[in-house]
């Protein structure tokens, strides 16, 4: 079970990307898992944008002012989702998960930059012409690879994670029944 989920445990953020396109079938599989995320009641509130063109991928990356890195990715997912449901923003972030981690299976890179309650989310969605209905989730910065990623250290699942309860500011560390 340990090597299913490897792909999931050397997921890191990437932020260069080489000067390659990504096939358009790997936009259509990755697209496709983005829309079998789980949402609520099943309303699917999602409309996604795989952004190619360079002279967007620019403008996206100068509004963005945690994505520069956009103008010279390849590619650039857009999650948007109708803001009148309920868990809008809950069914945004699992489809923003299955982009990421249906690209790291693909063999790409990736990098998650904030949307919603961003000043830029209304600018994006006008630029990429966005019913008003919606409201901007997420950017997915995607791409090959240009750098090795730093690893980052992540808190130990015994620091984060307890069983049933937590008590008084104590951790119990998960254990299997």
């Amino acid at each position: 079970m340990q090597q299913q989920l490897e792909f999931i445990y050397e997921r890191q953020s990437i932020r260069r990307y080489l000067k390659r396109k990504v096939a358009d079938d790997a936009i259509d599989s990755i697209l496709t898992a983005a829309t079998l995320a789980p949402t609520a009641r099943n309303i699917q509130p999602w409309l996604i944008s795989a952004v190619t063109d360079p002279d967007i991928l620019a403008l996206i990356g100068n509004m963005a002012d945690h994505g520069r890195f956009i103008k010279d990715a390849p590619l650039c997912f857009a999650v948007f989702c109708e803001k009148e449901e309920k868990y809008f923003l809950e069914d945004g972030c699992a489809a923003t998960m299955n982009i990421i981690l249906s690209a790291q299976a693909l063999g790409l890179g990736t990098c998650w930059v904030a949307g919603d309650k961003k000043h830029y989310c209304q600018d994006i969605s006008t630029l990429l012409n966005v019913p008003k209905t919606h409201s901007l989730i997420s950017l997915i910065a995607c791409g090959y690879p240009g750098e090795e990623p730093t690893k980052k250290t992540k808190k130990p699942v015994k620091k984060t994670c307890f069983t049933n309860r937590y008590e008084s500011g104590e951790l119990s560390p998960y254990t299997p029944d």
